[in-house]
């Protein structure tokens, strides 16, 4: 998978928008300020093709036993965070439902007015 593709994936959501509140290299894509993913670009360049997603913590454990390439977060509360490594055994297919899970918990955590607002968009 391409950075370009993880990109245009992770604006693609309703109201995602992208930052970088810590440094010019963590690109950290939000929900109504709330960070669902988190990309080092630095790293990446340098051929670390990593993104930090929210997960459940259920969810979590069982990917981790599942692939080498999920491991807790870098940097991040690792009950709630992984660290996917792309590129590697994890399917696109299986990123891209992360993406979508972490962007969902996110949602979830919203108040319901916000929520139902999504909604409508």
């Amino acid at each position: 998978m391409h950075l370009e593709q993880l990109y245009e994936y992770c604006l693609s959501k309703k109201e995602s928008t992208e930052h970088f509140p810590f440094d010019e290299v963590t690109l950290v894509f939000k929900i109504k300020g709330k960070m669902f993913a988190l990309i080092g670009l630095d790293k990446w360049e340098k051929g670390e093709t990593k993104i930090n997603l929210k997960c459940s913590p259920e969810w979590s454990l069982e990917l981790r036993s599942t692939y080498e390439g999920i491991n807790p977060g870098f940097h991040m509360n690792k009950k709630h965070w992984n660290t996917i490594t792309l590129n590697e055994d994890v399917p696109d297919k299986v990123v891209f439902e992360l993406i979508d899970h972490s962007y969902q918990l996110i949602v979830k955590s919203l108040p319901k007015k916000t929520q139902a607002e999504l909604d409508n968009l």
